[in-house]
Formats: structure tokens, sequence, C-alpha cells
């Protein structure tokens, strides 16, 4: 095979990947609607901004934790069967980190964000927001961040300073920009 022919090959091995790459229109879906948009738009952010009215306890969190966490957690978030909630600090350091809410989590927001879309596992997206900032009132006293009286609410809790806020680092690499907001 002389080289303009391999060439001519391929070169049209590569328009018929190209064209194999465009796949066809189906006509299937449709354009979500604002309304569902904003149903799907729960995400809230490390300033809280998004976060929904309600107010919980850790007194509270301790009968929902008790009913719903339990018993994939253990009864005081350290046993299991699965993620440990509780204790960690002091570990990121060493050669058996504990990575739980109170170790490693950088934001409280988070843990609310969490709970809110992704708890319980048997029903993700079930629990009331008074529910929710219950639980993570709970959590947050169970690691020692806030008193079990504290009232968490859409004011109080990005105010939380989580142990761990200052233990992530800023993307070192020239071509990535922070976002706008700055939430490093």
């Amino acid at each position: 095979m002389r080289w303009s022919d391999f060439l001519v090959m391929a070169v049209f091995v590569a328009v018929c990947a190209a064209a194999q790459a465009q796949s066809p229109a189906y006509g299937l879906g449709r354009t979500p609607s604002a309304e569902e948009i904003r149903a799907w738009d729960i995400a809230i952010g490390p300033e809280g901004k998004e976060l929904p009215p309600g107010k919980g306890t850790a007194k509270e969190g301790a009968t929902i934790y008790a009913a719903r966490c339990a018993a994939c957690h253990g009864q005081t978030g350290t046993e299991g069967p699965f993620n440990r909630l509780v204790g960690g600090q002091g570990t990121l350091n060493t050669n058996r980190p504990v990575k739980t809410v109170g170790s490693y989590w950088p934001f409280a927001t988070t843990i609310w964000d969490y709970i809110n879309r992704a708890m319980p596992v048997d029903n993700p997206g079930s629990l009331a927001p008074d529910q929710v900032y219950a639980l993570t009132a709970f959590l947050l006293y169970r690691n020692s961040i806030i008193q079990e009286t504290d009232v968490m609410d859409a004011a109080s809790l990005p105010k939380v300073r989580m142990p761990n806020r200052n233990g992530f680092v800023p993307d070192p690499r020239p071509d990535w920009k922070a976002p706008v907001g700055g939430r490093n």
C-alpha cells in the first residue's frame, strides 16, 4: 500500500467516525418548565442563601435520628454499619483518618444539603425542613460543634464554624479560576 493510499484511507475512517459521533435526534423528552427547574434546584451553597424556612435543635434531632438514621449509622453515630458520622477529630493527619461530619466536612450548610437531598437512604428527600435542621443540629452537637440547645435555622446554620473549614486548599493550577463569590 502506497503512502497516499494509506493517507486517503485514514482520512476516510476519520470522516466516517466523525459522522457516526453525531447521533440522530430521537424526539424523546422535552424542555423542562421553569417550575420544574426550580423544584430540582435544591442545592445549598456554603453561604446558605438557599436554605428554606424552618428550625431545629439537637434534642429534636435525637428523636428523628433514633427512628430514621440509627439503623445505618449506629445509635451514637460511631458504630455503622454505614458511614461513621461522629468523632474523628484530630485524625485527618494520621495514617488512619476518620472522615466524619465533625472531622472532615468544611461547611455546616453542606450537611443540611446532603441530608435534605439524600437521606434517609430508603426515601431520599422525604424529610421536612424542620427535621433536616434538627438532624443537622444533632450531628453538630454530637461532634461537639454546637450546644444541645442551639437552634439551627437559615440564619444560624451558615455561621457555624466547622473544625475542618480551613482544611481544604484552593486548586493551585494556573488554568483554574475560583467561582464567582470565591468559595475557597
